[in-house]
Parts: C-alpha cells; sequence; structure tokens
C-alpha cells in the first residue's frame, strides 16, 4: 500500500509539474509576443522617419526649438538667482 501511494503522489508532483511547466511557457511566450510586437513598432517608427525627409526636417527643427527654448530658461534661472543673491 505504501508503495501505491508514494505513485500516487509522484505522479501528481510530475502532473502538477508539468502544469506549472505549462504556465511558465505560456507566460513567456506572451512576453516574446509584446517584445516582438514593440520591436516592430520601433523599426516601423525608424523606417517612416527615415524614409520621409518632412519627417526629419520636422524632428530636426523641433530638436532645435527645443535646444532654444532650454537655453532661454536657463538663461532666466541663472538671472534669477544672481537677483537672488544680489537682495541677500
Amino acid at each position: 500500500m505504501a508503495e501505491a501511494n508514494s505513485e500516487k503522489q509522484t505522479c501528481g508532483d510530475v502532473s502538477k509539474g508539468l502544469t506549472d511547466l505549462n504556465k511558465d511557457m505560456e507566460r513567456m511566450l506572451e512576453q516574446m509576443e509584446k517584445i516582438s510586437v514593440k520591436t516592430t513598432w520601433m523599426v516601423y517608427e525608424m523606417v517612416m522617419t527615415h524614409s520621409d525627409p518632412a519627417i526629419v526636417d520636422q524632428m530636426r527643427r523641433l530638436e532645435e526649438s527645443f535646444l532654444q527654448c532650454k537655453e532661454e530658461i536657463e538663461k532666466k534661472w541663472r538671472d534669477m538667482l544672481d537677483e537672488t543673491k544680489e537682495t541677500s
């Protein structure tokens, strides 16, 4: 009888192990699918950006505007700090 119980436990352990393995594999497959979709979108966006000269020009102008704005904000910030130091 002890042998029959240990065989049932072993079969149950194997069955549970296979079920857990199946769940893990499904979870990993879902993660791979998500990564694949993200990669596909990244490649699509890169191709579209590089193949349309208007988009490249717009991106360049946007970057220039951003840098000018950033420079102006830093200048205003320094001026404000200098004024604060002078009044102290």
